[in-house]
C-alpha cells in the first residue's frame, strides 16, 4: 500500500517550493531598505537659527584659516623646521579635516527642514570622524614626547627625535586612527537597521546604535573598550611624560624652570581641553548618557576645539611668535 503526505489546507504553497513566507520577506525587506537617515539636528528656538548658524560659519572659516595660516607658516618659516613643528603642522591637518567631516552638513542643516544623509554618507562620515578623533589623540602623544625629550634630555634632543622617529610617531598615528575607525564603523554598519531611520543627533555617532535591529550591547561594549583604550593609553602616556617633565623641572633652578613651563604649557592647554570632553562623551556608562548634554559637548568638541588649537600654540609658544613676526618684517621689508 502506497502512502501519501497529508499536505494540510493552512500551509502556504510557498512553504511547499522551499521560499520564505511572505510576512518574514517584508520583514527581511525592512531591513535592507534604510538608504538614508534624518537627523534631529541641534535643539534651538528658530528665531536664533540665523545667528547660530553664522556663529558655526565663522568658527569653521577661522578653523580653516588659522590651521591653513599655522601649516603655511611651518613651511616657509626655516626655524620652524623641528621635529616639534612637524607633529603641528600634522595636528592643524587633522583639524582642518576632522571640522570638515561635520561642520559643512551641520551647517547646511540650518536651513533645510528634513536633514537627510544617505546610508553611505553616514558611513563615510562615522569613519572619517573616528579616523581623525584617534589620530589627533595619538598626535598629541607624539607631542608629549617630544615636550619629554626637549626637558629631560636637552643635550640628546636631535638624537632622540630623528626625522625617522618623527615620520614613524605621525605614521603611527594615522594607522591606529585607521584601525579604531575601522573597528567602530564595520562594527556598527555590517549589522542590520530597522524602519525608524531618525539619528537624535546632528552627525553620525553612537546615538547611530539605537537604530541597529539587533542586540547592540556588544556593539556599545566594544565602542566602550576600543574608545576607552584610545583615550586612556594615550592619555596616560602623556600623563607619564608630564610626570617626568615636572620631576625635571623641580630639580632645575629657579632661572630654568620658566622656560620649561613655557615651553610646556600650550601642549597642556591644547590636551586638556579635548580629552576632557572625549572622556566625558563615550567612556561612561549608559546609565549617565543625556542626548541633550552629548549634543552640547560634541558642539564643542567639533566646532570650538579646531579654532582653539592654532591660537594656542602660536599665542604660547615663543618659537611661533617669532616666526610670525619674522615673516612679517621679511614681507614688509620686500614690499618696501
Amino acid at each position: 500500500m502506497q502512502l501519501t503526505p497529508i499536505i494540510p489546507d493552512t500551509l502556504p504553497v510557498s512553504a511547499l517550493l522551499g521560499e520564505p513566507p511572505p510576512h518574514q520577506s517584508v520583514a527581511d525587506e525592512n531591513y535592507t531598505r534604510v538608504t538614508e537617515f534624518v537627523f534631529t539636528g541641534l535643539n534651538y528656538n528658530p528665531q536664533s537659527g540665523v545667528f547660530l548658524s553664522l556663529l558655526f560659519l565663522s568658527f569653521y572659516i577661522i578653523t580653516l584659516t588659522a590651521n591653513l595660516g599655522m601649516i603655511v607658516l611651518l613651511r616657509v618659516s626655516p626655524r620652524l623646521h623641528t621635529p616639534r613643528s612637524f607633529s603641528l603642522g600634522h595636528l592643524s591637518l587633522v583639524d582642518i579635516c576632522f571640522s570638515s567631516v561635520v561642520s559643512p552638513k551641520m551647517l547646511t542643516d540650518f536651513f533645510v527642514t528634513r536633514r537627510a544623509i544617505s546610508f553611505w554618507g553616514c558611513a563615510l562620515q562615522r569613519w572619517f570622524f573616528g579616523f581623525f578623533v584617534a589620530a589627533e589623540c595619538f598626535l598629541l602623544v607624539s607631542m608629549a614626547y617630544d615636550r619629554y625629550v626637549a626637558v629631560c634630555n636637552p643635550l640628546l634632543y636631535s638624537v632622540a627625535l630623528s626625522q625617522r622617529l618623527c615620520l614613524q610617531l605621525v605614521v603611527g598615528s594615522y594607522v591606529l586612527g585607521f584601525m579604531n575607525s575601522m573597528t567602530h564603523t564595520t562594527n556598527a554598519f555590517r549589522l542590520p537597521f530597522r524602519g525608524p531611520n531618525v539619528i537624535n543627533h546632528f552627525f553620525c555617532d553612537i546615538p547611530l546604535l539605537s537604530l541597529i535591529c539587533a542586540d547592540t550591547r556588544l556593539n556599545k561594549l566594544v565602542v566602550f573598550v576600543v574608545a576607552g583604550a584610545v583615550g586612556v593609553l594615550s592619555g596616560l602616556s602623556i600623563l607619564f611624560s608630564y610626570t617626568c617633565i615636572l620631576i625635571a623641572i623641580l630639580r632645575m633652578r629657579s632661572t630654568g624652570r620658566r622656560k620649561a613651563f613655557s615651553t610646556c604649557s600650550s601642549h597642556l592647554t591644547a590636551v586638556s581641553i579635548p580629552y576632557g570632553t572625549l572622556l566625558f562623551i563615550y567612556v561612561r556608562p549608559s546609565a549617565c548618557f543625556s542626548l541633550d548634554l552629548s549634543r552640547v559637548v560634541s558642539v564643542f568638541y567639533t566646532a570650538v576645539i579646531p579654532v582653539l588649537n592654532p591660537f594656542i600654540y602660536s599665542l604660547r609658544n615663543e618659537e611661533v611668535k617669532d616666526a610670525i613676526h619674522g615673516t612679517v618684517a621679511k614681507r614688509n621689508s620686500c614690499r618696501a
